[in-house]
């Protein structure tokens, strides 16, 4: 059986129990399915949470099924440790998507006034967010020049029953495309898929050059081809094992007001005048469930982080083989940590380099490190940092490099009537490697490895008792 949405929640249920929980009680879509979430998230729980009556609609939801590490790497058939790796040897391998006649997407079928939007369970996620928001979808788009589809995950504001506003963001395909078709004055067709197994949403994100190719990516992560099945209303191909599919049209020149919403940076910076979608169809399963992403919170952070891990690792290891480890961390996915083993001077800055051209938006800082330093250790990260980095050797900043503007709020300038302005961004390199051979640097203090692989803690600990035996000073006797 193809993998699909709930091919991955059977799986967590029967792997990991404890990570999926059900909510039968009704709760409202504005606010009250992310409350149950943010409450879990103060106390450090992140399980998924399956909602089966959320008020106004029929549809099932689940929320931060994609908010651990351990679900992502679950859904790429490794471990949290090899996740990075193996990530990045997928992507070496892409497997091209299998046309079928038909799917369970097509198990429903709306069109003309039927397609509304209404009967989907859309939450409004954070205090301020502009209205319902789909933070799930994966936008399919065809670059009217070459033909080639492309995918992408965007944020899509619903404005009405049959409008959805859509951001793309500063620098991704999905903008390029649009501002092709509206220099071309063409309509532009779109879909939005809503629920497939986690390897085909990261395979959407995945940082790969050029248009198009996310389809073969999905496929890779996922080990299989994503079977597609042609649009209602248009030519695009959609994954035919997707729970819910948003088709539609953006006209050129027609814009509305779009946000505000809480990005994954944690605030709120880019809203306006937008490009909407009008919906001309829906298409879902019979008993289609709801996925969503928690926004501005882990689980938006953490989905967003492993694609570009597993990116900026294929892109470092082709020009520094010796690349260990990559880590872009869910709580400041502005940073990125690499370890290599170091044959010369000038890696670091070749590793740093391709990391910031891998993601060139986001990204404001990459901290080189040794081998011996685990990237996903920050105390470790921080260590290095402050016994091998000097900033008169080690650091660089290269001014202008993304911008202006974005969602980080420091890419604007903020004014006291209330306006802000949009400006370049700075990003910057720390070299906290040491030196080459044959200059020498200080040991470090370790146990011997083999000393701390022989002991048996479970033999060895006992707990404490103040009425334990004492070991008699020899002679006594």
């Amino acid at each position: 059986m193809p993998k699909d949405l709930r091919s991955f929640i059977a799986e967590v249920s029967e792997r990991r129990p404890d990570d999926l929980k059900m909510i039968t009680e009704p709760v409202d879509p504005k606010f009250g399915i992310t409350a149950v979430a943010a409450k879990l998230e103060r106390l450090g729980q992140f399980p998924a949470l399956y909602f089966t009556n959320v008020r106004g609609s029929e549809i099932p939801l689940v929320v931060n099924l994609t908010a651990t590490y351990e679900r992502l790497a679950m859904a790429l058939g490794t471990t949290v440790e090899d996740m990075v790796e193996v990530y990045a040897e997928k992507q070496a391998s892409p497997i091209p998507p299998k046309v079928v006649e038909t799917g369970p997407v097509k198990e429903v079928i709306l069109t003309g006034s039927d397609a509304n939007v209404s009967r989907l369970p859309i939450p409004t996620h954070n205090a301020l967010d502009g209205g319902p928001y789909i933070t799930s979808g994966s936008l399919v788009a065809r670059d009217p020049d070459s033909g080639v589809m492309n995918l992408g995950l965007y944020r899509h504001h619903i404005l009405a029953n049959d409008q959805i506003g859509v951001w793309f963001m500063l620098g991704h395909h999905g903008l390029y495309i649009q501002q092709r078709y509206e220099e071309l004055r063409k309509p532009m067709p779109v879909a939005i898929i809503i629920g497939h197994h986690p390897a085909v949403v990261m395979g959407t994100i995945s940082r790969i050059p050029g248009i198009g190719g996310e389809y073969a990516e999905a496929g890779a992560l996922l080990g299989e081809p994503v079977e597609i099945v042609k649009c209602e209303t248009s030519d695009l191909m959609v994954p035919a094992r997707a729970e819910i599919v948003i088709e539609g049209v953006i006209e050129p020149g027609e814009y509305q007001e779009e946000g505000p919403f809480a990005e994954w940076p944690g605030y709120y910076t880019e809203s306006g005048p937008k490009p909407y979608i009008k919906v001309t169809a829906i298409t879902m399963r019979k008993d289609a469930i709801f996925y969503d992403v928690f926004a501005g919170h882990r689980e938006h952070c953490v989905l967003g982080s492993l694609p570009r891990m597993g990116s900026i690792f294929r892109r470092v290891k082709q020009v520094v083989p010796g690349v260990k480890a990559v880590n872009v961390p869910a709580h400041v996915r502005m940073h990125c940590y690499i370890s290599y083993k170091k044959r010369n001077e000038a890696e670091a800055k070749k590793a740093a380099m391709a990391a910031f051209l891998t993601e060139s938006e986001n990204l404001k800082l990459v901290i080189l490190v040794d081998d011996d330093i685990n990237v996903f250790n920050e105390q470790e990260v921080m260590w290095a940092v402050g016994s091998r980095f000097r900033a008169d050797k080690g650091l660089t900043v290269i001014n202008d490099w993304s911008g202006p503007g974005g969602l980080n709020p420091s890419g604007w300038d903020y004014f006291q009537d209330g306006h802000k302005e949009p400006q370049m961004m700075p990003v910057m390199i720390m070299d906290a490697t040491k030196p080459c051979a044959p200059n020498w640097f200080p040991p470090r203090a370790q146990v011997p490895e083999d000393e701390i692989d022989a002991v048996d803690l479970e033999r060895l600990l006992k707990p404490y008792s103040s009425r334990t035996p004492t070991r008699e000073p020899a002679g006594t006797r």
